[in-house]
Formats: structure tokens, sequence, C-alpha cells
């Protein structure tokens, strides 16, 4: 038996209420995952950059140049 509200959506059964909310629970769960891959990314590339940004600026000063004026 199945029961439906007065606009006419059926109502979820409480297994099918808790189906669709421990979906719910692991889509956040990988869209929380991605963020934090895609937040260590870009933290390692930050890093990279500054570490190339060293590099030039050593080089820089090996030739008599001062980067930092």
């Amino acid at each position: 038996m199945r029961w439906w509200d007065e606009q006419g959506n059926l109502l979820l059964s409480g297994e099918e209420r808790a189906d669709l909310e421990r979906e719910q629970k692991e889509q956040a769960q990988q869209q929380l995952q991605q963020s934090e891959l895609l937040l260590e990314q870009e933290r390692q590339q930050r890093e990279l950059a500054q570490q190339r940004a060293e590099r030039l600026a050593q080089r820089l000063r090996d030739m008599g140049v001062n980067p930092d004026e």
C-alpha cells in the first residue's frame, strides 16, 4: 500500500527515506573528499611556484642582481 500527500506526491516509506538519506550523505562525503583533494593540489601548486620563485631569485643574486629591488 502506498500513500500520497494532498498535492499528489508519493510519500516515502521509512526504509526509502533512510536509503535516500544514506545516498545523500554518501554524495556529500564524496564532494567533501573531492574538495579536499582539490585544495591539496592547489597547495602543492603554490608550494612548487614558491620554490621556483626562490630558485629564480637565487639565480639573480648569483648574477649580482638584487631581486627585491
